[in-house]
């Protein structure tokens, strides 16, 4: 693996992510009942959010600084708490506007990966509080999507096309 590999692989995992939504449509984005209540849109939100901490963490550790404190308010202690108010906290902007915000922590990500060193990227170690010892790929900073996410988003939109 090569830091230009790392990059294309994200970047294609990346491409996949928008034929997915641009499958979706945006009027759809809305309809409850995905996940649970959650809609297209609320999942989004929830990996935009968790996405952006992890944006922030690389950004830290390219400064040789400590992980800063997570975005959202520090009484929320579980991940279902924190999902909650990620979803409740977007729930009036629009579909386009949380598309744009996703492709920008993209963008922000690659940037990022790219401005490290190839052999400080590549370095399993470098990241264990992200990778846990493996070395990064593209796939990984998707895993959640296609382990939690991806196989009610495709159940739904099987049954809504």
């Amino acid at each position: 693996m090569s830091k230009a590999q790392l990059l294309a692989e994200l970047q294609s995992e990346q491409a996949a992510w928008e034929a997915l939504l641009n499958d979706i449509g945006e009027a759809k984005m809305i309809e409850p009942g995905v996940a649970g209540g959650w809609s297209i849109k609320d999942i989004i939100v929830h990996l935009i959010g968790w996405q952006k901490r992890e944006v922030s963490r690389f950004q830290a550790a390219l400064k040789h600084q400590p992980p800063p404190e997570p975005f959202w308010p520090s009484h929320l202690r579980t991940d279902d708490e924190i999902n909650a108010w990620m979803v409740a906290s977007n729930k009036d902007r629009s579909v386009s506007a949380i598309l744009e915000e996703d492709r920008a922590v993209f963008r922000e990500l690659v940037e990022t990966l790219e401005a490290f060193p190839e052999e400080e990227l590549l370095d399993p170690k470098r990241f264990d509080w992200f990778n846990e010892g493996e070395t990064l790929g593209g796939a990984f900073f998707f895993s959640h999507f296609h382990d939690e996410h991806e196989p009610d988003i495709r159940a739904w939109l099987s049954k809504h096309q």
